[in-house]
């Protein structure tokens, strides 16, 4: 198979933008590195295309030496004919190379093993040839020997249409027929263990739908409920058809005494051999992709909750909220540094309402607190009703906004929370993050685990290693968007830019504690264990503020800073106006990119780019998104009622909706079909993780905490 050309196909990309990209990945170039500084190369593929080649790449390459592995071992048994290597060669699916393997796969023993070493293999293949003058079982008689334990012609006859029925469910054109019959005609049927015990599989209970349409979360839905025993799940294929279809391949004429033999064969083969394998195959093939799928939103929502905008230049109080142990708060300033930490008890069972009060006032006064950041774990409903209490009495413009905790105690509670805060305890720290996650989302939320930040769906039934590899290429791609400043960024932040280490990041602070603030990017090749190739890779995503040279605070790469310096020279630009930022019109003097381009011997796509970093210098992208609403007053889930008409955040997408904070505590759902007047495949078609949006309330149920929302208004 040419790789090459299989993944440019699919991904419908020249064959030439693979093969660049390919050789760059073998040569230790990273995604974003590739999508970022080698446009020139792969034709400006973005970071999103670069992975799933990664992918395909990775997965080819196995299907390749799988491959290889096969023909090997069917040539040492000497059963290789030219034929079976091109369908081996041809097969495009590890499941594929699997079904042409079968028949040589080294089995244990088999009911059909044990009959071919009592010889009767021979009249196994008499009955297949369907040319026999008699009947099968006094042909069978010949092969009666008591010393191979084959005692009568009845248990020839059985041993051989075990060898048949095993023959049957190793050709691998049956196999796949069946497979595809199944996939097409086939039902997923799930029922209740006890049909009268209450769980969220309750819709399931009894359950039925074509396997070719089965939505994704249904799959893991049925999957889970399965794994609680809660249910009980099968495939019911459309069996009669799939007999038949078995009969007319192998049942030459209908009439010969060899016919119902052949057919109690077959029958065996599919209900003993194939069905089960099927069955196992396909709903492994369904999980996958449910999986697949899964994942990619889950991708897709840690993105865009990453990217969410900063809040700069606040101080903020960051406020985790419990009922017996008290409220931690911690005052961070607009840098992120902490500086106060307190604890408070206005909820229940103390209710020191009015001394905490006091407490908020005082560091208000004194802190100039220009918003609060509030968990929204327990007691938040409660302490959110004192922090609007509060802000009608004072006279400060103070604001509060609802955080989404998840991973804030299982970042707390590590061993990085530790070495940051060693004084705090966990609760104190909690609250740190509260409010750090407000002023800059990514870099906090790079210190936790992906997958327990929660803005996915049956995370915890999926293959880890699958899971957070593509969620830390997902972070990857977001720190490298979006650049790291060299003198704040932590290790957590650093071990994500391109080609650096956890060990790299580590020694990069260190270098930085002990030689003080950056002044240069090339000071990184004095960095230990950080060599050339390292810095070819991650220099470019690094930003110097104040340093030696202005353009280390920009995106260009140093391996671009000769070609800069000479393009400002030919528009009358200095250093100077770098620094001063007063290039900003600077593409209004380029005529002709191309050939200033070859003038200045670098690519078109690599001028482009350092033009707008010139222009826009340190520009962040995380600008473009919607900024987080900010709120003043407390709405509860009794305030609300069909047709109110409110703005919301909203939390988290999956594939049947989106569920809407709308600063009751309880998010609501947007279902799929409330989203648009238009047909959609998927709610990221409309919306995306901490997108503002205008919904109506269609219903509540107060007791169940069940609100559902719409955006068709």
């Amino acid at each position: 198979m040419d790789i090459h050309a299989k993944i440019a196909e699919e991904l419908n990309i020249r064959t030439g933008q693979v093969e660049a990209a390919v050789k760059l990945i073998d040569e230790g170039c990273t995604i974003p590195f590739i999508a970022r500084y080698r446009k020139e190369a792969t034709g400006a593929l973005s970071d999103e295309v670069l992975r799933n080649l990664y992918d395909r790449l990775v997965y080819l390459r196995n299907l390749e030496d799988k491959k290889n592995t096969v023909l090997t071992s069917i040539e040492e048994q000497g059963k290789l004919t030219e034929e079976l290597k091109a369908q081996i060669l041809a097969a495009e699916t590890q499941v594929a190379v699997d079904d042409l393997y079968r028949p040589y796969r080294p089995k244990r023993r088999t009911r059909a093993t044990i009959a071919k070493e009592k010889g009767l293999e021979p009249l196994a293949n008499l009955i297949l040839l369907q040319k026999m003058n008699k009947s099968p079982l006094e042909e069978a008689q010949n092969y009666i020997d008591s010393e191979k334990e084959v005692l009568s012609a009845e248990d020839a006859l059985n041993g051989a249409k075990d060898i048949i029925a095993e023959n049957i469910s190793d050709n691998a054109d049956y196999r796949k027929h069946i497979r595809d019959l199944t996939m097409k005609h086939g039902l997923l049927i799930s029922t209740a263990k006890d049909p009268e015990a209450e769980s969220v599989y309750e819709m399931y209970y009894d359950f039925s739908e074509g396997l070719s349409k089965l939505a994704g979360h249904r799959v893991l839905a049925i999957n889970r409920g399965e794994k609680e025993k809660f249910l009980t799940v099968k495939i019911e294929a459309p069996t009669d058809q799939i007999i038949a279809w078995l009969a007319k391949k192998i049942i030459t004429d209908p009439q010969k005494s060899t016919a119902p033999v052949l057919k109690e064969a077959l029958e065996d083969a599919y209900d003993r051999l194939i069905a089960p394998a099927i069955e196992r195959e396909i709903r492994n093939d369904l999980f996958e992709k449910a999986e697949d799928g899964a994942i990619r939103v889950f991708g897709k929502n840690l993105e865009q909750l990453l990217m969410q905008p900063p809040i700069a230049g606040q101080v903020v109080l960051g406020w985790d909220p419990a009922f017996r142990t008290g409220c931690k708060l911690a005052v961070v300033d607009p840098t992120g540094k902490v500086l106060d930490t307190t604890v408070i008890y206005p909820t229940a069972p103390q209710n020191r309402v009015d001394e905490a009060k006091t407490v908020l006032k005082k560091l208000i006064t004194k802190y100039h607190i220009t918003l609060i950041s509030l968990g929204n774990g327990t007691a938040s409903r409660e302490s959110e009703q004192i922090i609007v209490d509060l802000l009608k009495e004072i006279p400060e413009p103070v604001q509060y906004i609802i955080v989404n905790e998840a991973g804030a105690s299982v970042y707390s509670a590590s061993k990085l929370a530790t070495e940051e805060f060693p004084q705090f305890d966990v609760g104190q720290r909690s609250a740190a993050s509260m409010a750090r996650r407000l002023q800059d989302p990514l870099a906090e939320l790079v210190k936790i685990d992906p997958k327990s930040i929660g803005v996915g769906q049956y995370q915890h039934d999926m293959n880890q290693k699958k899971l957070s590899e593509a969620l830390d290429g997902v972070v990857e791609d977001c720190v490298n968007r979006v650049g790291v400043d060299l003198n704040t960024a932590s290790a957590s932040l650093l071990e994500y830019v391109s080609g650096v280490s956890k060990t790299i990041a580590r020694n990069i602070v260190t270098y930085r504690e002990e030689n003080g603030s950056f002044v240069s990017r090339s000071q990184l090749l004095k960095v230990a264990k950080l060599g050339p190739k390292a810095y070819e890779q991650c220099a470019g995503f690094m930003r110097i503020s104040g340093g030696k040279n202005p353009l280390d605070a920009t995106g260009v790469h140093p391996e671009s800073y000769d070609a800069t310096k000479r393009l400002l020279e030919k528009l009358d630009y200095t250093m100077e106006d770098v620094t001063n930022r007063t290039v900003a019109g600077i593409s209004k003097k380029i005529r002709d990119y191309k050939k200033l381009a070859e003038e200045l011997e670098i690519g078109e796509l690599t001028l482009r780019d350092i033009v707008k970093e010139l222009e826009t210098p340190a520009r962040d992208p995380r600008d473009d998104m919607s900024k987080p609403i900010l709120r003043s007053d407390v709405l509860e889930i009794k305030d609300l009622t069909p047709g109110m008409v409110l703005k919301g955040t909203v939390r988290n997408v999956i594939d049947f909706g989106a569920f809407v904070d709308i600063g009751v505590h309880q998010d609501g759902l947007v279902h799929i079909s409330q989203m648009c007047d238009h047909y959609i495949k998927h709610p990221l078609e409309v919306v995306s993780v901490g997108d503002i949006v205008e919904v109506k309330v269609l219903s509540v149920d107060v007791k169940k905490q069940r609100i559902q929302l719409t955006m068709k208004l």
